[in-house]
């Protein structure tokens, strides 16, 4: 039982929705889901009767807004992100289709700045709280993978005519899957996949359209505890934005492929992980650097 290889990612950080006067993806741009934080171990779940309590810290900067043809959008953007989130996960070790059931909660706090050429804007608050009231996790030899259901609140505050806000105002699910192929030696391989329905915001009555995602992770063992590798994930938003019911400006889908390195290390049962991301092929969206530091611990025997 190699409880201390467990999910370390993060469902909590989201670059939140400045509101600039410009087409961009999504409302804002912005997207319930923190895109690139399950990037380790993304199949793994908790042991039996076991939890893991994690911590994700986040630096995001970005100094342009793309539009639907890759240009910046809006002179003299300018926005950082400053966040640490908290998740906590439980594997009931209840046995449900060939799987055991597992549950989690994760809560983002975050800062934010922005210069948008329209003025500038500072706001620290909660972001949007994902849910996994019960998901599916397998495991067969080294291969680990599971399937649920993520559930999205809007964000705890939301002014429309504030330059800033925290999270986006708009509920959302996403049916969510992912795998990990974990050998004793060699190279790790994962994946996540997932496509978010989004809900109208109603001070708005803007509906950002629908978004897949798929993060990945690549890593090869240099040592017992320590593995070096690559990751990132491709955003592709699938539907047209709406205002009033009416598709906003050309629909304003939004697009990113973002790679950078990773390394994770084990100190006894604590799993360490830092990684850099890097925002390419933009469209309808802030283009950036995202410089990740997390850490995850397990909870319990287990069964």
């Amino acid at each position: 039982m190699r409880t201390f290889l467990v999910r370390t990612f993060m469902t909590g950080f989201v670059l939140a929705g400045p509101c600039l006067r410009v087409a961009t993806a999504t409302e804002s741009g912005a997207s319930v889901y923190p895109v690139g934080a399950e990037t380790v171990l993304p199949g793994l779940a908790p042991d039996p009767g076991t939890s893991v309590l994690a911590n994700f810290d986040l630096f995001y900067q970005a100094n342009a807004l793309a539009d639907g043809q890759g240009h910046s959008a809006v002179s003299g953007f300018h926005f950082r992100l400053g966040g640490v989130a908290f998740k906590f996960e439980h594997n009931w070790g209840v046995h449900v289709f060939g799987g055991t059931l597992i549950s989690y909660v994760a809560q983002p706090i975050l800062y934010e700045h922005l210069d948008g050429g329209l003025g500038s804007g500072n706001k620290t608050g909660f972001s949007n709280t994902i849910l996994e009231p019960a998901a599916v996790a397998y495991r067969r030899g080294a291969l680990h993978w599971w399937y649920g259901m993520d559930f999205f609140t809007p964000g705890f505050s939301y002014n429309k005519t504030d330059l800033v806000n925290i999270g986006q105002h708009n509920a959302a699910m996403a049916p969510a899957a992912a795998f990990t192929y974990l050998p004793t030696h060699g190279t790790e391989i994962s994946s996540k996949f997932q496509y978010i329905v989004n809900g109208q915001n109603n001070q708005t009555l803007y509906h950002s359209g629908n978004e897949f995602i798929w993060e990945y992770d690549v890593m090869q063992n240099i040592a017992r505890k320590i593995a070096v590798g690559g990751n990132g994930y491709y955003y592709q938003q699938t539907t047209n934005d709406l205002q009033n019911g009416v598709i906003a400006g050309s629909g304003n889908r939004g697009r990113d492929l973002a790679v950078g390195p990773e390394i994770r290390a084990h100190v006894g049962h604590l799993a360490l992980i830092a990684k850099y991301q890097r925002d390419t092929l933009v469209r309808n969206k802030a283009i950036g650097n995202a410089f990740w530091l997390e850490m995850a611990i397990p909870i319990g025997r287990g069964e």
